[in-house]
């Protein structure tokens, strides 16, 4: 894209192996000296395993609100035509509802809320703009698996994003049980870098949010990872925030639970560390997927 800087590409991948290469960038970007919003303990726990889970953020009126937004978002047919709406790919429900943080004014400031922003803005050092966000809605009975993926490998091979200072935090608008499609991750995987094989197809982007089949590690390149550190789900009940770092492998099982799952997800890139040119020979996402033309930082609330 005209007027965008060039970056070295520091991670490749989808260039015909799988492998695995060091990380070059810190998890914690803070400096030592840096009072931390939470503890020390969790902060050099999330450096360690990758993630952490901040239990009842929210209050149960708040987490309320949230619900009945979610509720108004999924059941507008505006927004359902508007192409922002994923749809799981066999029962056309309501999967995903993007750029939130863009058109809900109640998850606008949801994403700027301090008890988010400025932890992000602790662990990234930096001020912080939202690279994406949306509403994930895991039906009951139906709700689709989401293959084990790094986020940061798509962020960076088709949006472009040149280095590991993003993270995402998932608040959870229902209970997380450990049966019922809740996020799972890998601790520690985020340590390195698992490069995928294969290329980039032409408009990835509107079959891999319904089903990731690119950009998706070996299983050799798994099998490595969960035994180095195990796997773990994500349980926690409405309200709690699961924060994880943007290169962390992670996914998600089906549901074929009565109960659904249902979170709001934002994406904190670091202002520094903005969108360039995609690391592939795709044009890059919709602005929906991967905020590029309008971005500003988050204002600090206080």
């Amino acid at each position: 894209m005209s007027g965008q800087q060039e970056c070295e590409d520091v991670y490749p991948s989808r260039q015909g192996v799988h492998q695995f290469t060091a990380r070059q960038d810190p998890t914690v970007y803070a400096p030592k000296d840096r009072e931390a919003p939470i503890s020390e303990q969790q902060i050099n726990d999330y450096a360690e395993q990758g993630y952490m889970v901040l239990e009842d953020l929210f209050s149960p009126v708040e987490v309320m609100m949230f619900q009945q937004e979610l509720e108004r978002l999924r059941n507008d047919s505006a927004v359902k035509q508007s192409g922002e709406t994923i749809t799981e790919p066999e029962s056309g429900e309501v999967r995903s509802v993007f750029q939130v943080h863009v058109n809900s004014p109640l998850f606008k400031k949801l994403a700027a809320d301090p008890r988010l922003a400025e932890l992000a803005r602790y662990i990234l050092n930096d001020e912080v703009y939202i690279h994406q966000s949306r509403l994930n809605y895991k039906p009951g009975f139906r709700g689709k698996e989401f293959y084990w993926h790094s986020d940061f490998e798509t962020w960076h091979v088709e949006d472009g994003m040149p280095r590991m200072r993003a993270l995402s935090m998932s608040i959870t608008l229902t209970e997380n049980f450990d049966y019922n499609g809740p996020l799972m991750l890998m601790p520690g995987s985020h340590q390195r870098y698992a490069a995928c094989a294969g290329v980039t197809p032409e408009n990835h982007f509107k079959a891999s949010l319904k089903k990731q089949e690119y950009g998706v590690p070996s299983d050799e390149q798994l099998n490595v990872m969960a035994e180095s550190g195990g796997i773990v789900t994500a349980k926690c009940k409405p309200g709690s925030v699961i924060v994880f770092d943007c290169n962390v492998m992670h996914g998600s099982n089906g549901n074929i639970t009565p109960e659904p799952r249902s979170n709001v997800f934002f994406v904190y890139n670091a202002l520094s560390n903005r969108v360039v040119e995609p690391f592939c020979e795709q044009p890059p996402r919709p602005e929906y997927i991967c905020s590029r033309e309008h971005i500003s930082a988050l204002p600090v609330v206080d």
